[in-house]
């Protein structure tokens, strides 16, 4: 008879804590407040302004259309790359806007919102190096920051290289400059803005290799089974693109007006897997 007792008890203790967040845009609503969480330092997505201390970037302003979209408060806050799925999941955040590329692995454990962001994963060599494509990485080490997305897709994509992690993108390039590896392997944006302070320092060049790796597809990640605040989420994105506040943005930060001169080629959308 006990043991009934306490698998009932068990039973509803469960439920009890499965519905604590049955409707998480509800108690966003109620809270009136979004807490969003972005990297803590990758320029120029989520990174402190050198004037302000303020972290600005890419990132930031998605988190803020969203809170404005659902018409509550925004409180941001920073993450470490491994931290943000761990703190999504425990609810001390309610979104992520984090440089979160799609990954079967990842998509296995939260949900994606639609692509607001997509970018090419490159590799950045030495000038003086002789590998000019992917396959001469071939038996090489290469570099890449842990928990990325640009780790895991050089696991799959560049199976015969040696890929050795760092805890964040300036040590794995660090190793670079050192001679450690022969290649990082990270998004365009960060593997041009190293080139660049690079070339102005006068010191060793580096160049991209032509070929992505990957094409990275970006979107707000939620926990999963959260319906209503996916398609709010959603709408506020595709709110946010017609608005043309999403371009001004990519301006400000990735095109037209950053040292990167990107175009945008991409538009709202569900992400496509590859």
């Amino acid at each position: 008879m006990w043991q009934r007792k306490l698998a009932f008890l068990m039973i509803t203790i469960l439920a009890g804590v499965s519905s604590v967040h049955a409707d998480e845009l509800a108690d966003i609503k109620a809270r009136g407040t979004l807490v969003c969480g972005t990297q803590n330092a990758s320029e120029p997505y989520a990174f402190p302004d050198p004037n302000t201390r303020q972290i600005v970037g890419f990132d930031v302003d998605v988190c803020r259309a969203l809170a404005q979209g659902l018409g509550v408060k925004l409180e941001h806050r920073t993450l470490s790359t491994d931290a943000r799925i761990p703190e999504l999941k425990t609810h001390r955040v309610d979104v992520l806007a984090a440089a979160m590329a799609w990954l079967p692995a990842r998509a296995a454990q939260v949900d994606y919102s639609d692509q607001y962001y997509v970018a090419p994963i490159r590799v950045l060599v030495r000038a003086d190096s002789s590998i000019q494509n992917l396959e001469q990485l071939s038996g090489k080490k290469i570099a890449a920051s842990e928990g990325s997305s640009s780790a895991a897709v050089s696991v799959t994509r560049l199976p015969n290289s040696n890929l050795l992690t760092f805890h964040d993108i300036p040590s794995a390039f660090l190793a670079l400059q050192q001679g450690k590896v022969e290649g990082l392997v990270a998004g365009q944006n960060i593997l041009a803005r190293f080139a660049n302070e690079a070339a102005q320092k006068g010191g060793p060049q580096y160049r991209l290799l032509a070929a992505p790796v990957y094409e990275e597809r970006w979107g707000v990640v939620i926990n999963k089974n959260e319906p209503a605040l996916m398609a709010a989420v959603n709408k506020v994105l595709h709110d946010y693109d017609k608005s043309s506040g999403l371009q001004q943005s990519f301006d400000k930060w990735l095109g037209v007006n950053s040292p990167y001169k990107f175009t945008r080629d991409y538009k709202v959308e569900p992400i496509r897997t590859q």
